[in-house]
């Protein structure tokens, strides 16, 4: 007996399921980011969050790498490289991972203290079952995962009114440099990523495996936030706990 497949959705169909998906368990709806963006986090479960975030923003290069190494699309290939050196940096230009570290020490944590920390099991588990993840299913799955990218303008742009609002004693203003970037590079890396999966995701079994990427993306940054919610807010640890 012929199992009948099922159509693939058409374009706007499909942007619109994933933006459906993605946003019912994306990380604004998490406890810590609402009291982040209410300014009621202390000092310290700041300092904790920009610290251990520091851990993903350093892995992804590893991420993307691993992403290309599955792809056997030179077009592709050539596209998503420019990933990697947007956050390592390249030549006189500044990457991600850099600016990111800046904010740490814009927010009271100096270089080689960064250099050095354990970060939280949790937020290593997380992040490291990602970075495996990209490595081990297909090239496409792993270019969906940054499709989550596309809520991140709006995300930011809270952040940045957080920090500027609520928490100018906590982080200096230079240190937000970042953030502000981060909003035009979140809609450029999402553009990318968006056209990729559209093109290359042309049955309905690789739209469905786009779609559980996004939801597994969801699912690793809200793990992130658990870590730190139950360490810093829950059991009020000191920054030690990373360090």
């Amino acid at each position: 007996m012929m199992v009948e497949q099922k159509r693939p959705l058409t374009r706007q169909q499909f942007i619109q399921r994933l933006r459906r998906l993605g946003l019912s368990r994306y990380q604004d709806k998490h406890p810590f980011t609402e009291i982040l963006n209410e300014g009621k986090l202390t000092k310290t479960q700041l300092q904790a969050y920009i610290l251990n975030w520091y851990y993903f923003e350093k892995m992804i290069p590893q991420k993307d790498a691993g992403i290309i190494s599955n792809c056997p699309i030179p077009e592709v290939r050539r596209i998503w490289v420019s990933r990697i050196l947007r956050h390592d940096g390249y030549g006189d230009i500044e990457g991600a991972t850099e600016g990111w570290l800046k904010l740490c020490q814009a927010a009271g944590i100096d270089r080689n203290t960064v250099m050095r920390a354990r970060f939280l099991p949790g937020v290593r588990l997380a992040i490291d079952s990602y970075v495996q993840y990209a490595k081990s299913k297909t090239w496409l799955e792993g270019i969906a995962t940054s499709l989550t990218q596309v809520f991140l303008p709006r995300l930011v742009e809270r952040r940045v009114n957080a920090f500027v609002k609520h928490y100018e004693d906590y982080v200096s203003p230079k240190g937000l440099e970042y953030f502000m970037s981060l909003q035009s590079a979140a809609r450029e890396g999402s553009k990318m990523a968006l056209d990729l999966v559209q093109r290359y995701a042309a049955t309905r079994e690789a739209q469905d495996m786009v779609t559980n990427a996004v939801l597994y993306m969801d699912d690793v940054l809200w793990s992130i936030l658990d870590a730190i919610y139950s360490a810093y807010v829950v059991r009020k640890m000191s920054l030690s706990a990373s360090i």
